[in-house]
């Protein structure tokens, strides 16, 4: 073919590997068998009743057109008083975007805050698209490694070690964080932030695993600057992961253009979506059970994979991942992931994908599953390991 038809360098991105981990296991249950899927972080449950119910009402009236680029007003409305109840902090509708899920949440956020070539921390272990987006948008990833000497939490310390090293224009976190679980207290939070605008960074908070917090609840960057751009998502907590609907929290300065971006981009988020996405804050009651399940399965592997051998792991503060160290079996932690989901069916996502430096010692085990599936996951690998 001519050369006319090669990809683009931009478009030269790694996979994001538990896509690939999820058509393995596929490919293994298309064959008749039972993988017990720990690989990704999907809710098993449905979205909450109200928005199913409030969905199904929007189909009846017959009409799905587009929305305002910046989202339906009475969902922004909506998303700005959750963060008077949940964090007790005003947050106008104004600064409030709706967005495609998270992910049109970072590339709005990249586009609308950096240029080719700007250097943007993020931490790693973390979620790869991070990466993957900012190298596509031609803008330069700067790997920190976090801890355990600060539960794996980026620190101001080393955000500005790496500012020293090589001027930064931006710096993502997450926290509850992907894909360790680990989550920042708000001091940590505080300091991060207070010494990264001194420095001139621009803040980013990806708050996608806010509502499933453990070990402390959650702090929202919005409550704590003006300045800092959130981004959340209906995916994770209200297991609304295929409707593709999410937020933003940005400055002021930030809105038009993020408005103009939009509209050109994708003209505006899926009504459907946003119609189902503001009743869903009306189902928090039974989010809420679906999130105690979360946490008996967390004390399942908290309890069981030790004594099944992987005794090591991250602290598993929220979200619903654990992420454990594998070293003692393996120094190649894609071939463990392979191997344990051909031998014993269970489904998880080598560390690779989210730690270019020490990922290959480390597994992500997903507990979104039913108790069950968690009971039975630890009796597999208990047998496979022995």
């Amino acid at each position: 073919m001519g050369q006319w038809l090669e990809p683009s360098r931009r478009s030269d991105v790694p996979p994001f590997m538990v896509m690939d981990v999820m058509a393995a296991a596929a490919r293994i249950e298309a064959a008749g068998g039972h993988v017990i899927h720990m690989e990704v972080g999907q809710p098993a449950a449905g979205a909450p009743k109200t928005a199913i119910v409030a969905a199904h009402a929007a189909l009846e009236a017959g009409r799905i057109d587009y929305t305002s680029a910046l989202g339906i007003p009475s969902l922004r409305a909506r998303i700005a008083r959750h963060y008077r109840d949940a964090h007790g902090c005003d947050v106008s509708p104004e600064r409030i975007v709706v967005t495609t899920g998270s992910s049109g949440g970072f590339i709005l956020a990249f586009l609308s805050m950096f240029e080719p070539g700007d250097r943007v921390a993020v931490t790693v272990p973390g979620y790869p698209p991070y990466r993957h987006i900012l190298t596509a948008l031609g803008c330069e990833p700067v790997l920190i490694e976090t801890t355990n000497d600060t539960r794996h939490a980026l620190t101001g310390e080393a955000l500005l070690a790496a500012h020293r090293k090589g001027p930064l224009k931006g710096v993502l976190v997450g926290s509850p964080a992907n894909p360790t679980g680990t989550m920042m207290s708000r001091e940590a939070l505080a300091g991060l932030i207070a010494a990264a605008e001194d420095a001139g960074i621009r803040f980013i908070s990806d708050e996608i695993y806010h509502g499933l917090d453990y070990a402390f609840p959650a702090v929202t960057a919005a409550a704590l600057s003006e300045h800092a751009v959130v981004i959340n998502s209906f995916s994770k907590y209200f297991c609304m992961t295929g409707w593709r609907v999410g937020w933003m929290v940005v400055p002021e300065i930030l809105v038009r253009p993020i408005e103009r971006l939009q509209q050109n981009l994708s003209i505006s988020v899926p009504s459907l979506s946003q119609i189902a996405a503001e009743a869903a804050f009306d189902g928090a009651a039974e989010m809420e059970e679906i999130k105690h399940g979360y946490q008996e399965n967390r004390r399942i592997l908290i309890e069981g994979l030790p004594k099944a051998g992987l005794a090591k792991f991250l602290p598993a503060d929220g979200a619903f991942y654990l992420y454990a160290d594998v070293s003692d079996f393996t120094s190649d932690s894609f071939e463990f992931a392979k191997q344990m989901l051909e031998q014993a069916h269970v489904a998880a996502t080598p560390g690779l994908d989210f730690d270019p430096i020490h990922g290959r010692s480390f597994i992500r085990f997903s507990y979104a599953r039913s108790l069950d599936e968690m009971r039975e996951a630890v009796d597999r690998i208990a047998h496979w390991l022995k």
